[in-house]
């Protein structure tokens, strides 16, 4: 069995994992309401990876951007950014 895409990005030194897109409104106000509550973030942008975009998709049924992982406790999804403005 291999691993989940995700955890090709365990480790790093941040608040938060986005996975986004260019022209993305949403991913736009997520990457501000992390910025505007000082919390850090890694960008990683699917718009040409599209491997790793079905392979997100796959693992956690969430079909549009941004994805988003809180790595402060671990690797937990957060789902988009109406589920990130919830969450902090």
């Amino acid at each position: 069995m291999t691993k989940q895409p995700v955890f090709q990005f365990e480790g790093l030194d941040t608040d938060f994992l986005l996975f986004t897109k260019d022209f993305c409104g949403y991913c736009t106000a997520a990457k501000n309401l992390l910025k505007g509550k000082e919390l850090t973030f890694t960008e990683v942008n699917l718009q040409e990876n599209y491997d790793l975009r079905a392979a997100l998709v796959e693992e956690t049924g969430h079909r549009t951007v941004p994805i988003i992982f809180d790595l402060r406790q671990g690797l937990a999804f957060v789902g988009g950014f109406d589920e990130l403005r919830r969450a902090v």
